[in-house]
Order: structure tokens, then C-alpha cells, then sequence
């Protein structure tokens, strides 16, 4: 029997009914900064789907799932979320070393791992075709995906050590990764701290304008009240030197980028580790949001393990990421949870704008299919939380090992048929903006 194909009108009435459950709210707050995040994903049809993983989710949910490779534990695994190709990038962990890893925890929640892996299949389908490569092309660098992921978790699950599998550092990295890190490399604090702050009257404050908002008496205290509250999540080895957590300046953030439209947000300056002004550290504090995967899955186990979504945001990223950011804590702010960690002046997006050549995106291509199986295998039973208490690495390996070959075809025909339906559904997008039909922005 065949499966009934929505009409463009039809489509684009699903996509309003999804954007008004996940952004109906933040939207009606402030339809001002949706402008803009529409306008950006109006731009291609690969930042349309990074701004619409509600719509993913919601897509999945009509389908099977890949269910084959899902039993009750690789159903319940940390997953990422909102993974992607342009979700990667660095991080000075903390140990001081620069990292190249799977970045932006804002949507991790614990769900079916094979999510994960079908929503990175799908943006390599919309990137191979903006670089115009052919549909076997395409397979081809999903195939190589699955088969990297698919080889580092045999890898795990067989015991190997962080030295037989060892982070994408300066010292093991190559090609474009190896690119990515140099450039954090080069960066500095002091030069950050010069894009957002000034020095007057010996001290540092942040500079007027660049999107700073000046807060009033009340709010000041608020934020201040939530920054001590924030302190009392750190791990700590964090609170060696207490005078490092000084508040010199706050100012208030409009929500930036796709996903953080209508969030308010706040920056606030530290002392850092010394009295030295070049030393001063930038944190951000956000309200964290309900993650969209979340909406699909209905284990209340999962969703009363958390006592807010900044919570939530954080424990779920110190499980995905070895030797997370020292900074990254939560706090509550008028009630709603907020995710608290350093603007850091060494991260780094991988860019995908010069990866051109086919060879150099299939080896990019196969280190984050690595890099996805190194974060799903992070966070279980060793990573001191209860809420995943088996080896995922050994659990996704059997289920995979199940049905080898269908896996990485599995994946393929979900990249082109999900890049397919993306690209039309940003037309589809495009059209219902220009022409007024996104109720609140009209």
C-alpha cells in the first residue's frame, strides 16, 4: 500500500503546527529575534534543518526508526540531540588540552543512539549536494560515516585504551581537523577579551554597544543571586582559588545564532586565575530550552532524572564530552534553569566552506563518524551517573553486529530520502515566511 504524499500546502501546514509547538511561546515573546533566526535558515536548505530539529523529530516519529539496531538499551543512550556536520569544532578541556569534538549540548537528552547517527547522515546529504557531488557520491560519504563509527565502536567495546583511540588533539589530528585546532591555537584570551571589554579606571568592564545591554538594579541582582547559585554546581577542583569567581561587570545578551533565538542571555566577567587583567574570564549564563527529542520520548525515568532543562543541559554534556569545560554549571533564574559556561576564546567551528575536495571530505567525514562513536561510548556506566548504567559501547556494538551490512545502508537511504524532503521543505519554508504565514511575524 503506499504511503500518502503530503501536497506542498499540506506540508507546509505540519511544518507550521511543528514551529508553533516548539517555538510558539518564545515566538510570541519576542517575534523580533525569530526574524532573524528565520531569516537565516531562509538562507540555505542546510540552515533550515539546523534550525528545525523539532521538525526531524517529528518526522521521525511517523517512521520505524531504524528499530533493527534498538533494544531497551540502545533506545536509552545520552545521545547528542541536534548532531549535525557543522556541530563540531574545539575546546580546551580541562586539563588544558585543545580538543576537536562534537560541540553545542543545548539538545542532549537520552534517546535511541541511532537518531543521532541518522540526523549527521542527513546533513552529509545536504552538504555533498551543495557542493555538488552526485548521489553516489553521497552514499559513498555515508558509508564511510557508518563505517568509522561503526569501527571505533567495535574498537571501544573491545577495551581499547585512550591511547589506542585517542582524541582528535594537536598531536593526532590531520586534514581539516588538524586545520580547525591550529586556528584555536592561535587565538588568545587577550584578544576576546578586546573584542568585548575595555579597561577603565584600571579595572576591566565590559564596553558599551556590540549587543551589550545595560541591566537595571533589580535584574543585576537577580543574575547575581542565580551566579551564586551557579557556584555551588562546580565540581570542586574548580573552587581552588575563590577569588577567581570576583564578579567585575554583568550585562545583559540578546539570544544568538539559530537556536537560541528569544533566550534571554547574560555575560558576566570574572577575575580568573590571577590579578593579571589579561587573565579575566568571560562566562555566559542562558536559560537552557526543552530539548526537541525530548517531546518523543516518553521515559519518565529519563525526564525526572533532571531538575530543570540547564540541569539537564550540563549533566548531559559533562557525560558526552571527557574533561568538560571547568566553568560549566547550572542555576535557576526566575525559575526557569539556565546553562552557565565560558565564552571561550578558543572555540572554533569546523568550516566546511574550503573542504572542497572529495578525498578531504571523505577522511572529515570518516573522523566525525569516529568522534560520534567516542561521544556515544562516553557516557554509561563509568561515567558516574545512574541513569545509563550499562557499557553502551558493548550494547551498541551487538546490535549492530546483528545486521552489519543493513546498517550502513540504513543510513544512506535515510540521507537521501531525509535530504530530499529537507530541501523541499526549505522552499516550502521560504515561501510560508515571505509571504506572511508564520503566525506572530506577519
Amino acid at each position: 500500500m503506499s504511503v500518502h504524499q503530503p501536497t506542498a500546502g499540506e506540508r507546509g501546514e505540519q511544518i507550521l503546527a511543528v514551529f508553533d509547538t516548539a517555538f510558539g511561546e518564545l515566538l510570541t515573546a519576542d517575534p523580533a529575534a525569530f526574524r532573524v533566526k528565520f531569516r537565516k535558515m531562509a538562507g540555505s536548505a542546510f540552515a533550515f534543518y539546523r534550525g528545525t530539529a523539532c521538525l526531524f523529530y517529528s518526522d521521525l516519529e511517523r517512521e520505524q526508526h531504524g528499530g533493527a539496531y534498538l533494544d531497551e538499551r540502545t533506545s536509552r543512550v545520552w545521545i547528542h540531540g541536534d548532531l549535525h556536520a557543522e556541530n563540531f569544532g574545539t575546546y580546551l578541556n580541562s586539563n588544558g588540552r585543545l580538543v576537536f569534538n562534537v560541540n553545542d549540548f543545548d539538545e542532549a537528552y537520552v534517546g535511541p543512539f541511532i537518531w543521532d547517527v541518522k540526523r549527521l547522515s542527513a546533513s552529509l546529504a545536504l552538504i555533498g549536494y551543495t557542493k555538488a557531488l552526485s548521489d553516489e557520491q553521497i552514499s559513498e560519504l555515508v558509508r564511510t560515516y557508518a563505517a568509522a563509527y561503526r569501527e571505533r565502536i567495535r574498537a571501544l567495546a573491545a577495551g581499547a585504551k585512550d591511547d589506542e583511540v585517542p582524541p582528535f588533539t594537536l598531536d593526532t589530528a590531520e586534514g581539516p581537523l588538524l586545520g580547525t585546532l591550529r586556528t584555536a591555537r592561535a587565538l588568545t584570551r587577550f584578544g576576546l577579551l578586546d573584542s568585548m571589554t575595555e579597561i577603565r579606571e584600571y579595572e576591566r568592564r565590559f564596553s558599551d554597544g556590540g549587543g551589550a545591554i545595560e541591566l537595571d538594579a533589580a535584574t543585576r541582582y537577580k543574575v547575581l543571586a542565580a551566579f551564586d547559585g551557579y557556584l555551588e554546581t562546580l565540581p570542586e577542583a574548580s573552587l581552588a582559588r575563590p577569588v577567581a569567581y570576583r564578579v567585575k561587570d554583568v550585562v545583559g545578551r540578546r539570544g544568538i545564532g539559530i537556536g537560541s533565538a528569544g533566550l534571554p542571555s547574560y555575560n558576566i566577567l570574572l577575575e580568573g586565575n590571577s590579578d593579571a587583567l589579561e587573565n579575566d574570564v568571560v562566562i555566559y549564563m542562558k536559560q537552557a530550552q526543552l530539548p526537541e527529542v525530548s517531546r518523543h520520548i516518553a521515559d519518565e525515568r529519563v525526564r525526572g532524572y533532571f531538575q530543570h532543562e540547564g540541569h539537564r543541559t550540563v549533566i548531559s554534556q559533562r557525560a558526552l564530552q571527557d574533561h568538560a569545560d571547568p566553568w560549566l554549571g547550572w542555576t535557576e533564574l526566575d525559575g526557569a534553569g539556565q546553562l552557565v559556561a565560558e565564552v571561550s576564546p578558543y572555540a572554533v567551528d569546523l568550516d566546511w566552506s574550503d573542504i572542497d575536495d572529495p578525498a578531504e571530505i571523505s577522511e572529515t567525514v570518516a573522523d566525525l563518524g569516529r568522534a560520534t562513536a567516542t561521544m556515544h561510548a562516553a557516557a554509561d556506566d563509568e561515567s558516574g551517573h545512574s541513569l545509563v548504567p550499562f557499557s553502551t559501547e558493548r550494547a551498541i556494538d551487538a546490535a549492530i553486529a546483528a545486521d552489519e551490512d543493513g546498517f550502513a545502508e540504513l543510513l544512506v537511504d535515510f540521507a537521501h530520502s531525509y535530504g530530499t524532503r529537507a530541501r523541499a521543505d526549505h522552499q516550502i519554508f521560504v515561501d510560508l515566511f515571505r509571504n506572511g504565514r508564520i503566525p506572530g511575524l506577519r
